[in-house]
């Protein structure tokens, strides 16, 4: 048996069946490149699904990490340190908004983000107790606790995990009539990603997110955007929103917030909305710990640079003009994104989504499926030209065009 043999089999037999992982076991990685336990080196084509925009091992990021830990990496927040104020300061700069709250994973960012909104609803809107309402868009991935899986359409994500929490209602996603004809005076908030990535990176028609930007104008409801995925270099600026010069009242971070080193999120809006907690309505012992901060820090200075925004549209130009060209072949029927990120439609002839990920991984490519027959691409915004161009070539290689 080999060493990934037995590291499979033994996670198998000790961990819960929650993920179907490729048969890789990495053991090293660097750049766009990681190297499995047997010595195999293979590209990193989608990037912890943009938790790793900036790549592995990004010794400016590391370098920030081990820096604090030979000082404070956790204080809770019974007391404050010495990195959370810098990190809210840059933070909400960076997002030209007001205030920040932090947490750790991108699902209690979008818990916080729910939560805000009906806080909000109630105080400031006036919505009775109890009748807040959220609209959300059908095809949503927002995480995976109780409450937001209680707004997917995903039965896989959904099923068995009811009684399910009340207060949403599922709208087309790029659909501003049914947007329209949903909001009433309960509605406290539209909750949508720019970019739907888990669903197979659906980009909105032109026109939606300024459209839905309007009309929560216009009936006082929140416009949320959960940019975990699409926001902070991925799409070529600095959120997908910008792409249509659109400003939500809150943004929902994650993922690449942390640099692929530890997991940071965060809400972040202005003091009308975010000013509405008071002291332990809501909280996290480890958000905005001095660790998470002096990495975030270091992400935000990144991102104030505009150079990883800058390859992610430069980059995802390239992948994007040799992507539409196997459209036609008969291997692919469609591809959508932006910016370094993409979603591939396989034709069912030439396998799913999940057989094109296993050939790929056998040519030293990572990329995974979603949906059955697509394939997500979404490498490090560090990956270079030449390094895409070899990963596109396995792809060619595998689909036969």
């Amino acid at each position: 048996m080999t060493s990934t043999e037995r590291s499979i089999a033994a996670a198998e037999a000790h961990s819960a069946h929650n993920y179907h992982p490729l048969p890789v076991v990495v053991a090293y990685a660097e750049g766009a490149w990681m190297t499995d336990v047997e010595g195999r080196r293979y590209l990193d084509m989608l990037a912890g699904y943009s938790a790793l925009n900036f790549g592995h091992g990004n010794r400016r990021l590391i370098n920030a990490a081990k820096a604090q830990l030979d000082r404070v990496t956790l204080t809770s927040r019974a007391f404050h340190h010495d990195r959370f104020a810098e990190f809210c300061t840059e933070l909400a700069a960076l997002c030209g908004k007001e205030m920040v709250l932090p947490m750790n994973t991108g699902a209690e960012a979008v818990e916080t983000a729910v939560k805000t909104a009906r806080k909000w609803g109630y105080r400031v809107k006036g919505v009775p107790d109890g009748r807040a309402k959220i609209v959300v868009a059908a095809g949503n991935f927002h995480g995976r606790t109780t409450t937001i899986v209680s707004f997917s359409t995903d039965e896989e994500a959904r099923a068995d995990f009811g009684p399910y929490t009340p207060g949403f209602e599922i709208v087309p996603y790029g659909d501003l009539a049914a947007l329209e004809a949903a909001l009433d005076d309960d509605t406290v908030a539209v909750l949508l990603e720019p970019i739907q990535g888990e669903a197979g990176v659906l980009v909105p028609p032109a026109g939606y997110l300024p459209g839905v930007r309007r009309l929560t104008a216009e009936r006082g409801v929140l416009f949320i955007a959960d940019e975990i995925q699409s926001g902070l270099g991925r799409t070529g600026r600095t959120f997908a929103c910008d792409h249509e010069d659109v400003v939500p009242d809150m943004y929902v971070l994650g993922k690449a917030l942390g640099g692929g080193v530890v997991p940071v999120s965060a809400v972040v809006a202005d003091r009308d909305v975010l000013g509405v907690y008071r002291p332990g309505e809501h909280g996290s012992t480890f958000g905005g710990n001095p660790l998470a901060c002096a990495v975030a820090l270091e992400v935000v200075a990144m991102l104030k640079s505009g150079e990883f925004q800058q390859r992610a549209t430069e980059l995802g130009e390239h992948l994007h003009q040799e992507l539409n060209l196997l459209v036609g072949t008969g291997a692919v029927e469609a591809v959508r994104g932006r910016g370094l990120w993409a979603g591939v439609d396989i034709t069912p002839s030439h396998g799913t989504g999940r057989q094109i990920s296993e050939r790929l991984m056998e040519r030293r490519v990572l990329v995974k499926d979603t949906h059955g027959s697509t394939i997500r691409i979404a490498p490090p915004l560090v990956i270079s030209k030449e390094d895409l161009d070899w990963g596109l070539d396995q792809l060619r290689a595998v689909l036969g065009s």
